[in-house]
């Protein structure tokens, strides 16, 4: 078992932020098998053809995952957690390609030894001059051809949970933010501090007002961070992705709730299971801006939602009676409305504070 101490200063200093290059090696490892997840396989079927043509196109992509273990170390300039909130997929591949080559061949030898001995065409990436920059290149590809078809909508559910989870802890602490986050995470309380269990490991770490970060994953397990240089991070699955991402929704016959309110505006009221802005039920349904804002109106009318002003935001969320109608249709994303998805834009990120002291390694 390890144990994080915790005080309550590290409330104000946790941060919370995506990792497009997390997303993109995660997308990756589960295409790979290398992870697995039920509620994602369709998504996996559905992407298995363009992940074959990765492989065969990019050879650096099979020896990124040949180095690649779960229980073990893995190379820490292949996968870092994001040094500061707010990082683009630009910036995060820039920070690898930054690697000196002697710290990346000492991380790959520290990375493959006791490992199975890696194919001829890995140990030729491994040992190419330009080794940090292939890599780099790979996890672009990845990026490419597995996430970016997906993302304006995975991002908007990475954003409302990112909110949510920020909001638990400034309003109700750590036992309500690490709550439903893993089942491999407990929160033990003592008073004013507490510890944060992570059952798959084992040690003792203290977060000494550094704080935690926090950061949402579509395809990924629970990752944790808790060696220099990197901060201290938790990378968590987000809640609502395997409605996304999961089984298409084609010839679904409608229920009681579309009759009566009908399907589009039943599709908003069930991707307010987690509350949103009117620009995140754009993204995750795929429909124009006045198209949703129009259903928000007729549902606020009706007493199915209500909205809270956030900053220059407004946040929407079911009422009661909303979840009580709810309730009665299988809560699934009911796909686009009208027009097609907007274009991707900047990951969201929301800092409690600047970005604390760095502390590395993962536990992956």
């Amino acid at each position: 078992m390890m144990r994080i101490e915790v005080t309550s200063a590290d409330v104000a200093a946790s941060r919370f932020t995506i990792s497009p290059l997390g997303e993109a090696m995660s997308a990756l490892r589960l295409c790979a098998g290398q992870h697995h997840s039920a509620a994602l396989a369709p998504w996996v079927t559905r992407a298995r053809d363009r992940y074959l043509r990765l492989r065969r196109e990019r050879p650096a992509v099979g020896a990124l995952l040949t180095l690649l273990r779960r229980d073990g170390y893995n190379a820490d300039f292949i996968q870092p957690p994001p040094s500061d909130v707010g990082l683009t997929l630009t910036d995060e591949l820039a920070a690898i390609r930054a690697t000196p080559l002697a710290q990346a061949r000492d991380e790959l030898a520290r990375n493959l030894a006791g490992h199975r001995t890696p194919p001829a065409y890995a140990r030729r990436v491994f040992e190419a001059p330009q080794v940090v920059d292939l890599i780099a290149d790979a996890i672009e590809a990845a990026w490419h051809t597995l996430v970016a078809p997906d993302w304006p909508r995975l991002r908007a559910i990475l954003e409302r949970d990112l909110l949510r989870r920020a909001g638990q802890l400034a309003t109700y602490g750590w036992a309500a933010a690490l709550a439903d986050l893993d089942p491999k995470l407990r929160w033990v309380s003592d008073g004013a501090h507490g510890t944060i269990e992570v059952r798959c490991h084992t040690g003792r770490r203290s977060l000494a007002g550094r704080g935690l970060l926090f950061v949402p994953s579509a395809f990924g397990p629970l990752i944790t961070y808790t060696e220099p240089p990197w901060p201290y991070a938790i990378v968590y699955p987000a809640r609502g992705v395997a409605d996304l991402l999961g089984p298409p929704p084609p010839g679904r016959t409608p229920d009681a709730v579309d009759r009566l309110i009908g399907s589009s505006r039943a599709a908003v009221l069930r991707a307010l299971a987690v509350p949103a802005t009117t620009s995140q039920l754009v993204a995750q349904l795929g429909a124009g801006l006045g198209t949703v804002g129009g259903h928000l109106a007729v549902l606020r009318d009706a007493g199915l939602v209500a909205r809270t002003r956030l900053g220059r935001s407004v946040r929407y969320e079911r009422t009661a009676l909303g979840d009580a109608l709810a309730a009665e249709g299988p809560p699934a994303v009911e796909g686009p409305l009208a027009e097609g998805p907007p274009a991707a834009g900047e990951p969201l990120s929301v800092g409690v504070v600047p970005a604390a002291e760095r502390s590395s390694g993962s536990t992956r």
